[in-house]
């Protein structure tokens, strides 16, 4: 993976609505949406993009410049700086884009603030709607722990899940909120069975981007 370049600051987005599709996918951590991003690329062929996935990776490059940080950032749960998250990102869509000719992208746990949501629409690309999966507490964290003892990843504990499930909260649901005053937030119920929580995702898809 190559170093992420940064964005400048330009006029308008590096893509129109014309040219991707973008499918942003937000819920609390432990909400099932990696599960749920894992059949629609399976059955739409959705480019799937973690923005965790993708600071996982580029802290454990050899070389990379914000590894160290980036780890601190995720292990104390917290949002890592924008910039950095939003370089990766566009990397990883020009790539498929030029590569492979993708044009259909989900963006899972992206974006979790204010600032992410705008910088992200004015300089790479608008959003067609949010994914939001709703899911109450108890059953993410039992989720997250179950996960923790095979996942080897350093915030699945009881310490750092309260710190994201705090952090989800205060900074991202004003995300899901200002989409929503937009008519641009699907919400999905996800303390159902795995299929149940997928026949709303595959309507919402199927009603809002009708090319696929």
């Amino acid at each position: 993976m190559t170093t992420p370049s940064t964005l400048t600051s330009e006029s308008k987005p590096v893509f129109s609505a014309d040219q991707i599709s973008v499918i942003f996918v937000l819920g609390g951590p432990g909400a099932g949406k990696g599960t749920q991003c894992a059949k629609l690329v399976e059955d739409y062929g959705f480019v799937h993009l973690s923005a965790g996935d993708l600071l996982r990776a580029e802290q454990a490059r050899e070389g990379s410049e914000y590894g160290t940080l980036i780890k601190h950032y995720i292990k104390e749960g917290l949002i890592v700086p924008q910039e950095i998250t939003l370089a990766l990102l566009k990397n990883a869509i020009q790539e498929h884009y030029n590569n492979k000719g993708a044009k259909n992208f989900l963006i899972d746990g992206f974006p979790r603030k204010m600032d992410q949501a705008i910088s992200f629409e004015e300089q790479i690309a608008p959003s067609k709607f949010t994914l939001f999966f709703d899911c109450p507490e108890n059953v993410m964290l039992e989720r997250l722990l179950e996960r923790g003892k095979t996942s080897g990843r350093v915030d699945d504990n009881i310490e750092s899940i309260k710190k994201r499930f705090k952090t989800f909260v205060e900074t991202s649901m004003p995300v899901v909120n200002y989409f929503d005053k937009q008519s641009k937030v699907v919400k999905i119920r996800c303390d159902e069975p795995v299929e149940k929580v997928y026949n709303q995702v595959k309507a919402a898809v199927d009603e809002r981007v009708p090319k696929i």
